[in-house]
């Protein structure tokens, strides 16, 4: 069995596959004063919970955006699942022409959702993640990934409102009934929710009248699920992209 690990700036993403199949997943909040023994005693009483045994674990593929906490993941999976983990780099088999400017400044978040959107739909894509940041990657239809753009995530906003500010509240991040809210929290919902929609349907368009191709575009992420029915662009939602990409990349490395 392979276990995948996201690391992101607010979650860590755990996947455990056989054969291509995710059997479980879990998002846990990233933390770095969490020690190796902490994460490691966590993840394994997790998979135990879904009868996963760990030490029918056989490998490992850690892609992050953390640097200051994949030595400690590292260190977990060496000390408790007694192998060496693979750490996605811009070097990995991606299956795409990277034509950004410095490969290396890509998050590895990114390249692997765009090598997985890309070897499922074949196609040119617009890939949208929902998490610290949104972001925004485009793949052309012979595999070019081009670029695209980083916004700032709708947590990160919620959270610059209420801390930068003096009287307005941290307000859950769910669909309001009307666009006009009638008290500030329903008016911060409004702006946040159908704000990022609109954003997401505007740079989506700019994207794809630059690129000069139509675009499937799909989108991952937390929020993903909340914000992709608002939206006049989003045609699907791949709530598990990054772990899928992660056991791609690990079977093209190891065959």
């Amino acid at each position: 069995m392979l276990l995948a690990i996201d690391i992101g700036n607010s979650q860590i993403a755990l996947g455990v596959f056989e054969k291509n199949t995710l059997l479980a997943s879990w998002r846990l909040a990233t933390n770095a004063t969490k020690t190796s023994d902490e994460y490691g005693s966590l993840f394994i009483s997790l998979m135990r919970k879904q009868d996963i045994n760990p030490n029918d674990l056989d490998g490992t593929i850690i892609s992050s955006v953390v640097p200051p906490i994949t030595p400690i993941i590292e260190q977990v999976i060496e000390t408790y699942f007694h192998h060496c983990p693979l750490i996605v780099t811009a070097n990995f088999p991606f299956g795409l022409v990277i034509q950004y400017a410095n490969p290396h400044e890509i998050g590895t978040d990114r390249l692997v959702n765009a090598a997985a959107a890309y070897a499922r739909f074949q196609s040119s894509l617009i890939i949208v993640d929902f998490g610290t940041a949104t972001t925004f990657c485009t793949v052309t239809s012979d595999g070019r990934y081009l670029g695209g753009a980083i916004a700032p995530g709708l947590k990160s906003s919620a959270h610059a409102l209420h801390t930068h500010t003096a009287k307005l509240p941290n307000v859950e991040l769910v669909k309001p009934k009307n666009v006009i809210g009638t008290d500030t929290a329903s008016s911060i919902q409004s702006g946040l929710i159908f704000g990022y929609s609109g954003l997401v349907d505007e740079l989506t368009t700019r994207i794809q009248r630059e690129v000069g191709q139509t675009s499937r575009v799909i989108a991952t992420g937390g929020l993903a699920p909340i914000l992709a029915p608002l939206t006049h662009s989003i045609q699907e939602v791949c709530p598990y992209l990054t772990l899928e990409g992660l056991a791609l990349l690990y079977e093209r490395v190891k065959s």
